[in-house]
């Protein structure tokens, strides 16, 4: 992953939730731009719902996926 592409998912309009993957396993959310703080360079602060956050390394992130859009009815 490149720190393009998260600049990418980030700035793309209209915006669509992604996952941020770990070299670790985990995954982080990312429902809102705004949960996102990243001024370049690797590291990258993401909010989460429960008011915590995660510091991540992006030099540490194999992989970003777009959530599926949900179905509409």
């Amino acid at each position: 992953m490149t720190t393009e592409q998260l600049r990418s998912f980030l700035n793309v309009r209209p915006f669509r939730p992604f996952m941020i993957h770990m070299a670790d396993g985990r995954t982080v959310d990312v429902n809102h731009p705004e949960w996102v703080a990243y001024a370049g360079g690797r590291i990258a602060l993401v909010a989460k719902p429960d008011e915590t956050f995660e510091v991540i390394d992006l030099l540490l992130v194999p992989s970003l996926e777009a959530k599926p859009e949900p179905a509409s009815c």
